[in-house]
């Protein structure tokens, strides 16, 4: 009898025991789970950005085999490649044509106009001390003046960094000639891509670049920089 009361006691301790480790476990998971989210966050805005980067480099390319006669229509134009002899040459990959903070995948396609690029242009403008950098190739000057010179002069009104001008902007994703792609999604980044921390108005696009690649550096207050190798992150 005593040696039943005594075993039933020592598996009462066992399972006082076990709940006691679970609690403390439940709690430091608790304390853990912001951090984990953000670093969530941050790994699909990296994603995104490289993917982003990835689209503006095809488009880029795309541009120059035409000579500037035509602009890609649908990330399908991308996805197809570009004449090679007999074959076709890759310059996007499939994974890249999806954007990873949109539900549904999609990347919103930045027409070539001032309404468009407008805001984009003037922060970076702003994020290189009031100067744009030139684009990479001269043929995609023809796209670019026009933005240039709405800036130099004000054309259009100035465009302002206004919390609700998210809340205007044109979702389209298809059938539609494109210079660059942004993210659908209007949440406020943990990254800061050229100053700006907001996913809809990060755009990727092949104008205003400067003469090599970018290479960006996702914490606050850092600069990107050029480099002669291809776009990487830096943690």
């Amino acid at each position: 009898m005593t040696t039943r009361k005594r075993s039933n006691n020592e598996n009462g301790m066992t399972l006082l025991a076990v709940m006691a480790a679970m609690t403390v476990f439940a709690v430091a998971l608790l304390a853990v789970a912001p951090s984990i989210e953000q670093e969530i966050r941050r790994e699909k805005e990296l994603e995104s950005i490289r993917r982003g980067e990835e689209v503006a480099e095809a488009i880029r390319q795309y541009i120059e085999y035409y000579r500037g006669s035509r602009l890609p229509s649908s990330m399908d134009d991308l996805l197809e490649g570009l004449p090679q002899g007999t074959k076709k040459r890759q310059i996007l990959r499939a994974s890249a044509a999806i954007d990873p903070l949109s539900e549904d995948g999609k990347w919103r396609l930045i027409k070539a106009d001032v309404t468009s690029l407008g805001g984009f242009a003037k922060r970076v403008q702003a994020y290189y001390g009031g100067q744009l950098p030139p684009n990479p190739s001269p043929i995609l000057d023809r796209y670019g003046v026009v933005v240039v010179s709405a800036l130099n002069t004000e054309i259009e009104g100035e465009v302002d960094d206004e919390e609700d001008i998210d809340d205007s902007i044109e979702i389209v994703t298809e059938n539609t000639p494109f210079i660059g792609v942004a993210s659908q999604s209007k949440s406020k980044s943990i990254i800061s891509y050229y100053g700006i921390e907001n996913h809809s108005r990060w755009v990727f696009t092949p104008l205003f670049r400067g003469t090599r690649g970018v290479t960006m550096i996702p914490n606050r207050g850092t600069r990107p920089f050029s480099n002669s190798s291809n776009t990487r992150f830096v943690r």
